[in-house]
């Protein structure tokens, strides 16, 4: 029992460590800022201010109430 008590909170510390390395990974690049070939930098190019041309501006009112 007490050797399933071991693995259990060697599992638990395990998790804790790959957390906190993944949070300062993120950190550290939030501080370098953003590079050409991230994800954030292409999504943001992609977005565009302007609504698609084919969509109205406003929805339709309902007609006939």
């Amino acid at each position: 029992m007490r050797h399933m008590l071991n693995l259990y909170f060697l599992g638990v510390v395990l998790t804790l460590l790959s957390i906190f390395f993944g949070l300062m990974e993120s950190l550290e690049a939030l501080l370098e800022g953003p590079s050409t070939g991230t994800s954030w930098s292409t999504r943001g190019q992609l977005a565009s201010p302007e609504p698609p041309k084919g969509l109205p501006d406003r929805p339709s009112q309902p007609r006939g109430l």
